[in-house]
């Protein structure tokens, strides 16, 4: 590969991009499974770049126009081929008048993994080592320690999630939690390129990612699960077709099994998972009453500095501390700290590498201006989350729990009730408010909650207005009280409609504290 200007996707950001070595149609299709349909003629023409955006195509690239729910890739078809693109690939028929420029496929977004994997030379299979985070809880918290690990075994590290891609010193805007092939493999490229160091990435892989073929093809050197819980159903349909989507990680898809499975055999689900007779299985677990683990903790201490315990391991046992609340994120540890270890990671260096891991954005933050009460943000949005961050609230023995949350507009309207039945069972007081109503009304998607908050006696204020919420949540707050901020985590926005407004729970908690005499909280 040749250094190039304006090529990679965030190539501004990262200061420099990729020129691929240039292949011809009939090279990049050899041996893949497409199903292609080619034009006569097209063949031979070279590809030296791919994309499914036609505002980055450039002479020579292929354009993959894709069937989606709200548009239809090949009205783009004209303006690619206006750039120079060398041929349209679609699982679309194509345009009239365009025929002699298509290449239909079976599975657009697979096509462009795959043949994006050979333009990339297949890094995932040599130079780089993958390790990929499943599950409905954990994800991010769990991306975010094994990236630390990494970095003290003296890795390049990228980092791919809900919250941001990092890739070695450059921070990227976090457009999807796992981003298109073609995107991984430029990213996967810089990072490689910018660093003498072995490269290796920790990545949140979605359930949608894994339906959809984002990372259809890419080798893992380790798969971790770490739960599955009730969420994204109006994508996936069943739990059944969930926990498939999930499972799909862990069978390889057009590739081989993962080296490595770190599974939770806390979680039902995860005992479930197929682990091919190539992937070496190593478990982690908390309860007693789990199936034996490869790695777990004993002698676990809890409070408002962190957690510490004994990882216990094939590798040895060490102590660990970390500045994480609740045994949910010991889990999280876990989780990274199997996966490294079964990697070869020297234990000592897994330690080193948690312990050196702050806390992660909107993930049980603390918003500390110096006030008698805890105030927690936590990107809690489904009933399972709730459940858990309450849980470890409660296990740090507040006088009360006041949460705050809402509910999605436009997601899976079964999970709402609940939700209502988690705040309200766990919860000394409830304020129920909106988190993204998007194009749903606001008091319809408070109604769906109520269904289960009103199976409770527990006491509840119902605010529209999320600012307002929290206003009131903070207001009434009490020495040894615990607030808990719950859904919307580390996003600086609130959806209405079609628009994103600027809003962060953090910065809304901070002006309520300032307001309360804690001046430190006053922020821009």
């Amino acid at each position: 590969m040749v250094k190039k200007s304006n090529c990679a996707s965030g190539a501004e950001e990262l200061g420099t991009g990729l020129e691929l070595k240039p292949l011809s149609i009939a090279e990049l299709i050899a041996g893949l499974e497409l199903g292609a349909l080619l034009a006569p003629g097209l063949a031979s023409r070279p590809v030296t770049g791919v994309h499914f955006d036609s505002r980055r195509i450039e002479p020579g690239w292929l354009f993959f126009a894709f069937a989606g729910a709200n548009f239809d890739g090949r009205s783009f078809a004209h303006k690619a081929l206006e750039a120079g693109a060398s041929a349209i690939v679609s699982e679309l028929a194509p345009l009239p008048g365009l025929e002699n420029n298509w290449i239909q496929v079976h599975h657009a977004r697979k096509a462009l993994a795959l043949i994006s994997r050979r333009l990339f030379e297949d890094p995932t299979r040599n130079a780089l080592a993958l390790f990929g985070v499943t599950g409905t809880n954990g994800k991010t918290t769990t991306t975010y320690i094994l990236a630390s690990i990494l970095e003290a075994a003296g890795f390049e590290t990228g980092l791919f999630g809900t919250i941001e891609y990092r890739i070695g010193r450059h921070i990227l805007h976090s457009i999807n939690t796992t981003p298109e092939s073609v995107e991984l493999y430029e990213h996967f490229a810089h990072l490689m390129a910018e660093s003498s160091r072995p490269p290796a990435v920790a990545m949140e892989v979605s359930s949608h990612a894994l339906s959809l073929g984002r990372v259809w093809g890419m080798h893992f050197a380790a798969a971790i699960w770490t739960n599955l819980t009730r969420d994204h159903l109006d994508f996936h349909g069943t739990m059944d077709a969930y926990f498939e989507a999930k499972c799909e990680l862990f069978r390889g898809q057009d590739a081989s099994p993962p080296q490595i499975a770190a599974i939770n055999f806390d979680d039902e689900f995860g005992c479930r998972v197929p682990v091919a007779s190539s992937t070496q299985l190593w478990s982690y677990a908390l309860r007693e009453t789990s199936p034996p683990s490869t790695v777990r903790a004993i002698n676990i201490l809890a409070g408002f500095d962190g957690v510490s315990f004994d990882l216990i391991s094939p590798a040895g046992t060490s102590k660990i501390h970390s500045p994480m609340l609740g045994d949910v994120n010991i889990a999280n540890i876990l989780a990274a700290a199997t996966a490294a270890l079964g990697h070869g990671i020297p234990i000592e260096t897994v330690r080193q590498g948690i312990e050196k891991c702050p806390s992660v954005p909107g993930r049980f933050e603390r918003v500390d201006v110096g006030q008698p009460f805890l105030t927690i943000v936590d990107y809690s949005h489904t009933d399972d989350a709730i459940r858990n961050a309450i849980r470890v609230a409660r296990a740090l023995n507040p006088s009360r729990i006041i949460t705050v949350f809402g509910c999605g507009g436009d997601r899976d309207r079964s999970k709402r009730p609940l939700m209502g039945v988690a705040a309200a069972e766990g919860s000394d007081y409830v304020v129920l408010t909106s988190d993204n109503p998007r194009s749903e009304d606001p008091i319809d998607i408070m109604n769906d909650a109520l269904v289960g908050l009103r199976r409770f006696d527990t006491p509840l204020t119902v605010e529209p207005d999320r600012d307002k919420a929290i206003h009131k949540a903070i207001g009434m707050a009490r020495p040894g009280d615990i607030v808990i901020l719950a859904g919307k985590g580390h996003e600086d926005y609130q959806i209405i409609g079609k628009t994103k407004f600027p809003f962060d729970d953090r910065i809304v908690a901070r002006r309520a504290l300032a307001l309360l005499g804690y001046e430190k909280g006053v922020t821009a």
